[in-house]
């Protein structure tokens, strides 16, 4: 380009980094698998459950400890979904490129796109993707926002006007100024809304706590009772079995096959859901998803990979010339080249 601006020199984007004005890696992380364990074991239901346990060991009993079974695989079940989805979530990326081009000291050159700085000049040209929120400063380009905003229809970019990190460029060429880095980008906040940790308000899983904390208040007062009554009765009852007597009889109290169950359940929908290329962060998501009764999405695109498949050829002609017509059709028409050329391109 004959009107290429000379971009920043060596010490200004030193100045820049050493004031913390570059495109760092921002990504905001889901939960870590540390709090995913410590979130799924340290429950009120297991600390009830392993206090009995505990019980059991002190008679070394040790048969009598396999309701600890039904714990340990609600808590695998549990961790192992939420960490399968935290690998999937970290991986959301809506800036898929690695390197940009950038003008500096009035020499293009190839930057990894954490090395970029606020004031940047970045050269964009045909395919390529918007590193970070920038101003047009020369030139014009045809820019596809359809992965911000859902919009599928190109828009002319000139001189000042405004470029969306993760837009592309569909033609044209343009230098841009960078305005936004890190965490300021657009992009940058549309992925950490997405990573967001949120609590579920699931009625399912409020009622089982609701359970859990009643059995709590009344479990151990009962159990008191029912050792006192065991071992200070005057018939001649072992310590030992005045502790299993009782705990057998605490853990009836524990609606332990319906935690299991409901946990099974909702594993299974999320496999399901999986193969549909549905991602589900926790498993009290999947009542949500149940109860809605009206989705609203605004057009198609937004939440659809935005292509086109030939799926049927009808001959006007004779079928050699429907033949002819797709095969003239994809040599045409490159994958690049709008939904419906790609499209024919694949069938030719």
């Amino acid at each position: 380009m004959a009107d290429e601006p000379w971009g920043l020199t060596a010490a200004e984007v030193a100045e820049r980094m050493a004031r913390g004005d570059v495109n760092a890696d921002v990504d905001v992380k889901t939960r870590s698998v540390g709090q995913i364990v410590r979130e799924n074991v340290c429950t009120l239901f297991n600390a009830i459950n392993v206090i009995l346990a505990a019980f059991v060991l002190l008679t070394g009993s040790y048969k009598n400890m396999l309701f600890m079974i039904v714990i340990v695989c609600n808590v695998v079940i549990g961790i192992v979904q939420e960490i399968r989805s935290k690998i999937t979530t970290d991986r959301l990326s809506i800036v898929a490129g690695s390197h940009a081009t950038v003008i500096r000291d009035g020499a293009r050159t190839q930057v990894a796109l954490h090395d970029i700085v606020r004031d940047d000049v970045v050269v964009l040209g045909r395919g390529d993707q918007v590193p970070a929120d920038a101003v047009v400063v020369s030139g014009e380009a045809d820019v596809n926002e359809s992965l911000l905003t859902g919009e599928s229809n190109l828009i002319k970019k000139a001189s000042g006007a405004e470029l969306m990190s993760g837009s592309f460029v569909n033609a044209g060429t343009v230098c841009a100024r960078v305005v936004h880095v890190g965490h300021e980008n657009y992009a940058a906040k549309i992925s950490a809304e997405a990573k967001q940790h949120k609590k579920v308000n699931s009625e399912i899983m409020n009622s089982l706590n609701g359970i859990i904390k009643f059995v709590s208040c009344v479990i151990f007062p009962v159990g008191a009772l029912l050792f006192a009554r065991m071992f200070f009765s005057g018939e001649e009852v072992a310590l030992n079995q005045a502790i299993l007597s009782t705990v057998a009889a605490l853990v009836g109290m524990i609606p332990e096959g319906l935690i299991l169950l409901t946990s099974t359940v909702l594993a299974v929908a999320v496999v399901r859901l999986a193969k549909s290329k549905v991602l589900v962060q926790q498993l009290y998501c999947i009542e949500t998803l149940a109860r809605v009764d009206t989705l609203c999405l605004d057009k198609t695109g937004t939440i659809t990979t935005g292509a086109m498949e030939v799926a049927a050829v009808v001959p006007v002609a004779g079928a050699g010339a429907a033949d002819a017509g797709v095969k003239r059709a994809g040599a045409d028409g490159a994958p690049g080249d709008g939904a419906s050329g790609g499209a024919a391109a694949d069938m030719a």
